[in-house]
């Protein structure tokens, strides 16, 4: 099931660590991903082709709160990793609840560190202790047409 690719941060900085050893590199990228969308997914798939291993850093319902109001996000933290640990480009998914990846990125030790386009590399959340470690930051191209805001801004359009 797809829940085996949910973990705790502890038991995937273990799986992590072991993988290296088989020179495995890992890609990482983070977000709230509230309402999964094409964009996502598409984004999600070319951070994948980057390494070995994908591992996203789910934001909890928390942090989003904290970062988008008290009306987001739309869906609990279960269902959104539930969706992103059913994709085959994601290989893993932890959850935090702090408002940036930093502490996160500097335990997992991601060789390359991915964010959409709408990110310049250097403003990056955790860019440098990426390549303080000879690691990649990269801001991958973002898909224009797709948006969580603007998918809920067209619902409440549409039927409120």
């Amino acid at each position: 099931m797809y829940s085996a690719k949910i973990m705790s941060l502890d038991k995937l900085s273990r799986i992590l660590a072991t993988e290296r050893q088989n020179s495995r590199q890992v890609v990482f990228t983070n977000g709230c991903f509230d309402i999964l969308h094409p964009g996502h997914v598409g984004y999600l798939a070319a951070a994948r082709e980057l390494g070995d291993l994908l591992v996203v850093g789910l934001n909890s319902d928390a942090s989003i709160r904290r970062l988008k109001g008290e009306r987001r996000p739309i869906m609990p933290e279960a269902s959104r990793a539930q969706l992103l640990a059913a994709l085959a480009a994601v290989d893993f998914v932890t959850i935090f609840s702090e408002d940036d990846p930093y502490a996160l990125i500097k335990i997992l030790r991601p060789e390359i560190l991915v964010k959409g386009g709408d990110w310049e590399p250097s403003a990056i959340v955790g860019a440098d202790l990426v390549r303080e470690n000879g690691g990649r930051v990269l801001s991958l191209p973002f898909m224009e047409t797709y948006s969580t805001t603007a998918i809920i801004q067209e619902i409440l359009r549409r039927y409120c």
